[in-house]
């Protein structure tokens, strides 16, 4: 998958039947903070989906916006909407220039959305992207395998470790998740 997106850390923790995924809130353009406190997950379709993005802004929102339609048109089937947007994403030219990666999931599945319309899904119950997605996803892999936090826990403890890291992400965290105890957003 192409390049690493600068600018942000999104996270995605499963344990059990609880997802969780985590995002800062900063937004940067080269070395400048332009907002501290941007909200970059969300929940989809009726409150089934949930997703975060890295990357610029207004593309994402394109993408979200893409992507809950295909949700719409699939019965809410993760992966054939993911599958169908990843179609549109390569064939599209406007869609082609869109600088952004998005992660989603619902109680059962998790993907990755590349910014070149690959669909991933990740070996583990863990993926992280962005600049400091590597960070947040080595935090999340130990605590994942060496305590009983739960998802959304673990989720918040490794973006606050990777926001002590990484110089693109911040201690602005917004987290929801699916499963255990219902949808929730959260924001620190």
């Amino acid at each position: 998958m192409g390049k690493t997106v600068k600018g942000t850390t999104i996270l995605a923790v499963r344990r059990g039947d609880q997802v969780a995924i985590a995002g800062d809130g900063q937004i940067t353009t080269g070395d400048i903070v332009l907002k501290r406190s941007a909200k970059k997950v969300r929940t989809l379709y009726h409150d089934q989906v949930i997703t975060g993005f890295a990357g610029a802004v207004a593309d994402a929102l394109t993408l979200f916006e893409r992507f809950e339609n295909q949700l719409e048109k699939h019965g809410g089937q993760l992966r054939r909407a993911a599958i169908e947007l990843a179609k549109e994403w390569r064939t599209d030219r406007v869609l082609r220039r869109l600088e952004a990666w998005l992660i989603v999931a619902d109680r059962k599945e998790m993907l990755v959305l590349s910014g070149e319309g690959d669909v991933v899904e990740p070996d583990e119950d863990i993926v992280g992207i962005g600049s400091g997605g590597g960070y947040a996803q080595a935090a999340a892999k130990a605590l994942l395998q060496y305590s009983n936090l739960s998802a959304v826990e673990i989720a918040r403890t490794s973006m606050e470790i990777a926001a002590s890291l990484c110089i693109y992400t911040n201690s602005h965290i917004s987290i929801v998740s699916l499963g255990e105890s219902g949808s929730q957003s959260l924001a620190q």
